[in-house]
């Protein structure tokens, strides 16, 4: 290993006999002024933690400075950790060139002179993260390797093994999605109307700690092989929404995008007529899917729709991202296939919560079984940490369900209470909203409203007097 230039850009290089292919990492390939070619055929890249990528481009022609020698080199564009470029066996091989590990050399003959020497960087510096291959080579040529599983003895959290019927299921829960899903039965289109051309709008203005996060987020997300670097004419901008506990969400602004997309008229099921079937039930459990849209391809023709522009580069969804019109009434219909067998017979589904529910204890170990099998079955992951299992009282779509029926949740009955008096038609509307998800516990709740409801009418003179106080 060692620092060297790359088309004029300072890089570190590791001499690699164990990679088949030589690589540079996306965010160089995205410096070098250099426009990438299509591969024939996708590569695909297994890396240490058994993930898979796949990249579809290669950056030919660059010049590599060795040790004041420039050589030619073509490069795929991938995730890299430690290092800039990885020169695989391919490189290696047409300059015949030699490794020699004990000095820390690599020996490049040349015709007519003395062969080139490269020194590796011999500051003593650990390499933390080394390629699939050259794991596997090391391996196979008896080296001793060591699985280490780092954990908090002392946590109280709920585990896997001691919840019965689940701990047999240990892959339906995994810490990460495994990368790209299958290809399912449904796939994310994006239909467009009648003359729609590409729409690219420019990047928003992100605080520092916000561009970081970015950055973040998006080595993540290549990583996964979720995204990849893109070349679409479309181009939707990236903003950044603060969770509850700290962190930052990043959305796409797919708004544009949204206004000429055909909408899918897939119904979404009326929480009361989900809540019907639930009448009699003692035993709940409730599976929530790991990064639920994540989980759905995007159908290829339409991955360049997807692009989003960043500080960063230029990039595109090859799983269904979030913030498109269509996106919950694709996975809604999605899981209605999946589940069909068992729809309304002890399950429900609304977009990515399952909830299982059944009169007794010994019928929930047949109906939890059951899910699981089919979950592992149609590679479909779920996060442990936010499922519950084996519950007499659930919490679910904002309601409590127990053996004595449907409640109104607490929390969300504080939210109305705590409401502060509407000051627009708008703000009326939210109110309604929410305070209408609960209807079915309000007698003659339209009769109710009226007095609220008449001042969101067009021409209406807004005027909040004594009617619209009491029926708030």
């Amino acid at each position: 290993m060692g620092k060297f230039f790359l088309d004029d850009f300072f890089v570190t290089v590791l001499f690699d006999s164990g990679a088949d292919t030589s690589y540079v990492s996306l965010k160089v390939s995205q410096l070098l002024k250099r426009t990438p070619t299509l591969l024939n055929t996708k590569h695909t890249v297994e890396r240490a933690n058994s993930k898979s990528l796949e990249a579809t481009h290669i950056v030919k022609g660059c010049n590599l400075v060795l040790a004041g020698q420039t050589f030619s080199i073509n490069l795929i564009p991938i995730v890299l950790g430690s290092f800039n470029v990885i020169i695989g066996i391919d490189w290696l091989s047409h300059q015949q060139a030699e490794i020699l590990c004990n000095e820390k050399i690599v020996r490049i003959p040349r015709s007519g002179k003395e062969p080139l020497i490269i020194h590796g960087d011999k500051s003593g510096a650990v390499v933390g993260i080394i390629s699939f291959l050259k794991a596997h080579n090391c391996l196979r040529k008896g080296h001793t390797a060591i699985l280490a599983l780092v954990s908090d003895a002392s946590s109280e959290e709920k585990k896997i093994e001691d919840i019965p019927i689940v701990r047999d299921f240990p892959k339906v829960f995994p810490e990460e999605l495994p990368g790209l899903p299958p290809h399912r039965q449904v796939e994310f289109r994006i239909e467009l109307a009648p003359g729609a051309v590409p729409i690219a709008r420019a990047p928003y203005r992100l605080a520092p700690s916000e561009l970081e996060e970015l950055s973040t987020q998006i080595e993540e997300l290549l990583e996964k092989g979720f995204i990849r670097p893109s070349y679409s004419p479309w181009g939707a901008p990236v903003l950044f929404v603060k969770k509850k506990d700290g962190t930052f969400r990043m959305c796409i602004d797919y708004r544009e995008l949204n206004k000429v997309t055909v909408k899918n008229r897939y119904p979404l099921p009326r929480i009361d007529d989900l809540f019907d079937q639930l009448q009699g039930s003692s035993y709940y459990s409730k599976v929530d899917l790991r990064s639920g849209y994540h989980q759905l391809r995007v159908r290829e023709e339409d991955v360049s729709k997807t692009a989003f522009r960043t500080r960063y580069g230029h990039y595109e969804f090859l799983v269904m991202p979030f913030g498109l019109t269509n996106a919950p009434a694709v996975f809604m219909d999605l899981m209605n296939r999946v589940c069909k067998p068992y729809l309304d017979k002890f399950v429900i589904v609304f977009i990515d919560d399952i909830l299982i529910y059944s009169k007794s204890q010994e019928e929930h170990e047949q109906h939890l079984r059951l899910i699981l099998e089919l979950l592992r079955k149609e590679q479909l992951y779920a996060k442990f940490s936010k499922c519950d299992f084996w519950l007499r009282e659930v919490h679910f779509l904002g309601h409590v369900v127990n053996k004595d029926g449907i409640h109104v949740d607490p929390s969300k009955v504080d939210s109305i209470k705590n409401w502060p008096a509407p000051r627009t038609p708008t703000e009326i509307r939210q109110f309604l909203g929410l305070a209408g998800y609960y209807r079915r516990f309000i007698k003659d709740f339209s009769k109710i409203a009226q007095p609220l409801t008449s001042l969101t009418q067009k021409g209406v003179t807004y005027r909040w007097g004594d009617a619209q106080e009491s029926a708030f």
